[in-house]
């Protein structure tokens, strides 16, 4: 794999917590197009190294490298500007503004002028095709006027990813895309994630794992915050120590 193949590095990512080691010398290799899945059981550290790759936590030690440049240490919202933008676990939306409006303001925050919600509405509707284009993109252009509190669950995270995709992000980072979602829902997702990546780079943490089958061309396995496995879904989930660890069947 040559150096313009790779997104995403980090050499020896390690962070302490008062004498706790959430997360031991990780090696981790993001290849540029692919879909990347962080899994491993509670407690494992993947949202620690989530953390640390988007700049919300220091690490103790190591180095972290996007597109050959050393990002260790950055702020998130210099992280966010190089082109890695992440979602969260906790769907991040605005409940009582439309779904236009909430990507409207991503949009925004893209030309720097994210704060400025003093300015007037006409002056921001030169967003709203751009916005309603996102919209289309994960499939909510129809519900583009509802108030956000009234979509279910799994239409939020959508929208969620449509404010992210608003950053025109190189990577995205997706924390448990389909956490809490019912069937239904999660095919919806897993379809909206396909359709995202044709052109993008994702690395997501994620516990379902036939999520992880369908769409992942990278695993990598983290257990007590170090690397226990990395591969295809083929080769993971065969693994003894991994069957031992994340599903609790001894090898």
């Amino acid at each position: 794999m040559s150096a313009s193949d790779v997104i995403l590095e980090a050499q020896g990512l390690s962070k302490e917590f008062q004498g706790f080691c959430a997360v031991k010398d990780v090696d981790l290799v993001v290849r540029r197009g692919s879909v990347h899945a962080l899994i491993g059981p509670n407690g494992a550290g993947k949202t620690t190294v989530f953390n640390l790759l988007t700049g919300f936590v220091p690490p103790t030690a190591g180095r972290i490298a996007f597109n050959g440049i050393d990002i260790t240490g950055e702020p998130p919202v210099q992280v966010a500007r190089r082109g890695m933008v992440r979602s969260f676990q906790i769907s991040a939306t605005f409940p009582h503004l439309t779904l236009l409006e909430n990507v409207r303001i991503a949009l925004q925050r893209k030309m720097g002028n994210s704060l400025h919600f003093w300015e007037h509405e006409s002056r921001l509707n030169c967003l709203n095709e751009q916005a309603l284009q996102l919209l289309e993109a994960v499939d909510l252009r129809g519900l583009a006027d509802r108030i956000t509190v009234e979509l279910p669950y799994g239409r939020k995270r959508a929208l969620e990813i449509a404010t992210t995709l608003a950053l025109d992000p190189q990577l995205m980072l997706l924390d448990e895309p389909t956490q809490g979602m019912g069937h239904e829902d999660v095919s919806r997702v897993v379809e909206l994630i396909r359709k995202v990546a044709r052109n993008r780079t994702i690395l997501m943490v994620e516990h379902n794992l036939s999520v992880v089958e369908t769409l992942s061309d990278v695993i990598t396995v983290l257990q007590r915050g170090s690397i226990l496995a990395q591969g295809p879904y083929s080769v993971v989930s065969r693994d003894p120590r991994v069957l031992e660890a994340y599903v609790g069947v001894e090898a």
